[in-house]
């Protein structure tokens, strides 16, 4: 049976009263029968700065067990990084490692990580245009494969989420990475976070592409082809075809957008992702706790129907 966990950062942003207590959090997912909490490692919620003792963080895992629930992943707070954008990742680097320690104390298997510097700040690179989409595939591709080795020392696999708020989202782009990390660099502890709503605005839509416009055909299953095997981990929510005003895809709860979740599921489920947790983004809509509990409902009947 696949386990349903949510990612707390929907409690924090773009909330009328913000969730700040985590136990609160602990609390609600219990009472509303989810498996997992999907861990946003930043302010005000629980990091490696702040839960910053061996101590404090087998405190937090205890407490995460006694709400009857698992760590699905760790989301790494990795935002004040540069990545692309400079010819040193060093510092990028250290704060992951930072991360990599902290998931390791909580039990947790799976960062997740993305290209962390705005995709309007391509323009701002200074190389000529028509290089400036390889060399920063060549930049992330190199800092994600030493991040890759050091999650690889913790027994930890790293998924990247692609998304049209930040470079690389383009289709061709997307699987030219993940095969440089995880085939040509050799590290099978990398991979794609595949969240449906992103996949379908990347592969679909084609929003916010530097350049040409480039879809597939049959936009996010047609990516998810591309993508088998290479899929670290589960983000499922819908997509209304829009992007919201952080300029990336409007996380828009289920039934409320476009996406085939009785084509996707069955797919998804053969796309050999190596864990079982189907993971809730409800990333910047409002009244999350509302949408929290309508999302269980939904993603039950799915259960259900192909994944008993």
């Amino acid at each position: 049976m696949k386990k349903l966990s949510i990612g707390t950062w929907a409690y924090i942003f773009n909330q009328e009263k913000p969730t700040n207590d985590f136990h609160e959090i602990l609390h609600k997912l219990q009472h509303l029968g989810y498996e997992g909490v999907e861990l946003g490692g930043f302010n005000p919620h629980p990091g490696p700065d702040t839960c910053d003792t061996r101590e404090k963080r087998l405190a937090l895992r205890k407490s995460v067990a006694e709400h009857g629930l698992q760590f699905s992943a760790l989301a790494a707070d990795l935002w004040s990084q540069k990545l692309w954008s400079v010819e040193d990742s060093g510092p990028f680097i250290a704060a992951f490692a930072k991360n990599v320690i902290f998931a390791d104390d909580l039990g947790i298997d799976t960062i997740r990580v993305d290209t962390v510097e705005p995709v309007k700040k391509v323009g701002e690179l200074n190389c000529p245009p028509n290089l400036r989409s390889q060399l920063i595939l060549y930049r992330v591709a190199k800092a994600f494969d030493q991040c890759a080795k050091l999650a690889a020392s913790r027994g930890i696999r790293i998924c990247w989420e692609f998304e049209p708020g930040f470079p690389i989202n383009k289709p061709s782009e997307i699987v030219e990475l993940v095969h440089l990390v995880r085939d040509e660099m050799n590290n099978p502890n990398f991979g794609v976070l595949f969240d449906t709503c992103h996949a379908h605005m990347c592969a679909a839509i084609g929003a916010n592409q530097v350049g040409e416009k480039e879809t597939l055909p049959g936009g996010a299953m047609e990516l998810l082809e591309k993508l088998k095997g290479k899929i670290t981990h589960l983000h499922l929510i819908d997509s209304d075809n829009t992007l919201n005003e952080h300029d990336t895809s409007t996380h828009a709860p289920f039934g409320q957008g476009v996406l085939n979740f009785d084509q996707l599921i069955p797919a998804l489920n053969q796309a050999g992702i190596p864990n079982d947790w189907w993971c809730v983004d409800l990333c910047f809509w409002p009244n999350a706790w509302d949408v929290t509990a309508e999302s269980k409902v939904f993603l039950d009947k799915l259960r259900r129907k192909y994944a008993a």
